[in-house]
């Protein structure tokens, strides 16, 4: 009989060619990466060779890996390990709460917020620990929130084909809370919804109130 995968093996036969490795772009050295970022501490204004900065670039060109690991992650991979043998169950499964940190692709600051996933199963459902990394797989690349929330919404559909998908992610953009016009306490909400969460009122209703008996901030 053969074990199941564990997430580490999932997520190691997930890799994929990054979007500049499929454009062409040769990816560049540990060394150039952190002469880019001393190009832009000298920029700021700051003086590299000081004592505090002198492993910041290559402190953030490991951080770099880590933010956006999402790149070379194929969230298709991740669901492709379903279950089948679920008891005749076919209502409502929602993870509600996954934390998501993402960064705006127009000025490369956080992007902090939570994102709830349902779907409404056809006979197979998948772990939920790889709807967390779904989320993961695409919030750990540049974004802006209203692409992010349909790429996971379109992602879990097209592998799983479920009657439905719904998903609501709530978050607050930096772009805009320290830096522009600083207004802080602002949360972005988006929402994409597929199927019997687009087509039937009732359903997308259960939904929105499954989410909102914790977080209370979305409105349908």
């Amino acid at each position: 009989m053969t074990e199941p995968k564990t997430d580490h093996e999932a997520l190691a036969e997930a890799r994929i060619a990054t979007p500049a490795e499929a454009a062409g772009h040769a990816r560049p050295s540990q060394a150039e990466a952190e002469a880019a970022v001393r190009t832009l501490l000298l920029w700021a204004g700051d003086n590299p060779d000081r004592e505090g900065l002198l492993d910041t670039p290559k402190r953030v060109a490991k951080s770099y890996l880590e933010l956006f690991g999402g790149y070379a992650t194929d969230p298709v991979q991740l669901l492709q390990r379903s279950f089948e043998e679920v008891a005749g169950y076919d209502e409502m499964v929602v993870l509600r709460d996954i934390r998501l940190e993402s960064h705006c692709e127009h000025h490369m600051v956080p992007i902090i917020g939570r994102a709830h996933v349902g779907y409404l199963p056809r006979g197979r459902v998948v772990g939920i620990s790889k709807l967390a990394r779904v989320v993961d797989a695409f919030s750990k690349r540049l974004q802006i929130q209203e692409k992010l929330t349909a790429q996971i919404a379109n992602a879990i559909n097209d592998v799983l084909d479920p009657i439905g998908v719904a998903v609501v992610v709530e978050a607050a953009h930096q772009c805009m809370t320290t830096r522009g016009v600083h207004k802080h306490g602002v949360t972005m909400v988006t929402s994409t919804m597929l199927g019997a969460f687009r087509d039937d009122h009732a359903t997308r209703r259960e939904f929105l109130s499954i989410i909102n008996g914790r977080s209370g901030t979305f409105e349908g």
